[in-house]
C-alpha cells in the first residue's frame, strides 16, 4: 500500500497541485484577513480571535469544497487520459488499493491547506494583538472539523471523478458545493444538516449568535452528532466509490 502511496505522490509532482492549492488558499486568506480588519475598523470589540475563525469558516464553505473538487480531479484525471487501469491490471496493481492511495494523497494534501490556514489565522491574530493569547485548542479543533467536511466532501468528489472520465462533472459538483457551502447558514437547520459542505460552520469552533440590535461571537461546543455523521458520510461515499470504481469494466 505504501508504494502505491508514493506512487501517487510521484505521478502528481508535475501537475502543479501544490501551486494551485497555495494560489487559492492565499485567495480566500486574503478575503478573511482584509474583512476581518475592515470589520475591526468599524468595531472595535470584534477584535478577538473568533473573529477570524469565524470568517474563515464561514469562507471556507465556498473555498474548500472547489479546493478538493480540483485537487482530486487532477489526481484522477491522469488514470483517464493516460488510460493507465489496463497497465496497472496487467502490474497486478488492484483498483482498490489504487483508489484508497489517490483518497491518502489527496486527504494528505487537503489537510496541509487546512494547516496552512491555522497557521496564517495565529499569525494574523498574534499581530493584531487580539486577546488572550494563542488559542491552540480552537485552532486543533478547527483544523479537526474542517478536515471532518472535507473527507465527506472528498470522498463523494473522487467518486464522481473516477467513475465519469469527463472531469466537467466533478469540478461542477465541486462549484454547486461552493455556492450551497457559501449559502448553508440561510437554510433551516433540518435542511441544512442532509448537506455534507455545511458541515464547515457546524463544526467551527466559534459561531456568531445574532441578536436584536447586534450580534456577538460565542464558542460552539463540539456537535458529535454532526462529526460523526460526516466521518459515516465519507465512509459510505469511500465505500460506495471504491466498490463502483473496482467493478468498472476498463
Amino acid at each position: 500500500m505504501m508504494r502505491v502511496l508514493k506512487l501517487e505522490y510521484y505521478k502528481i509532482r508535475r501537475k502543479k497541485i501544490v501551486p494551485m492549492i497555495l494560489l487559492l488558499l492565499a485567495a480566500e486568506m486574503l478575503w478573511a484577513c482584509m474583512s476581518n480588519s475592515l470589520s475591526v475598523s468599524r468595531n472595535p470589540d470584534q477584535a478577538v480571535w473568533a473573529s477570524i475563525l469565524f470568517m474563515t469558516a464561514s469562507l471556507n464553505g465556498l473555498f474548500m469544497p472547489l479546493i478538493t473538487a480540483i485537487v482530486v480531479s487532477r489526481m484522477c484525471d491522469m488514470e483517464h487520459k493516460g488510460s493507465t487501469w489496463k497497465l496497472l491490471a496487467a502490474l497486478n496493481v488492484g483498483r482498490g488499493r489504487l483508489y484508497a492511495a489517490k483518497y491518502g494523497c489527496a486527504g494528505s494534501l487537503l489537510l496541509l491547506a487546512i494547516a496552512v490556514q491555522a497557521a496564517v489565522m495565529a499569525v494574523y491574530g498574534l499581530a493584531q494583538g487580539f486577546p488572550g493569547g494563542l488559542p491552540a485548542p480552537w485552532l486543533l479543533r478547527f483544523i479537526g472539523g474542517t478536515m471532518l467536511a472535507t473527507l465527506a466532501v472528498a470522498a463523494l468528489q473522487q467518486w464522481i471523478a473516477m467513475a465519469v472520465k469527463n472531469q466537467a462533472f466533478a469540478l461542477c459538483l465541486g462549484m454547486l458545493g461552493s455556492f450551497i457551502g457559501l449559502t448553508a447558514p440561510l437554510f433551516p437547520a433540518g435542511v441544512r444538516r442532509w448537506m455534507i459542505w455545511s458541515c464547515y460552520l457546524d463544526l467551527a469552533p466559534v459561531t456568531y449568535r445574532y441578536a436584536e440590535s447586534a450580534g456577538t461571537f460565542a464558542a460552539q461546543p463540539w456537535n458529535s452528532g454532526i462529526a460523526m455523521a460526516a466521518l459515516g458520510t465519507a465512509l459510505l461515499f469511500f465505500i460506495f466509490g471504491n466498490l463502483h470504481v473496482a467493478r468498472k469494466e476498463i
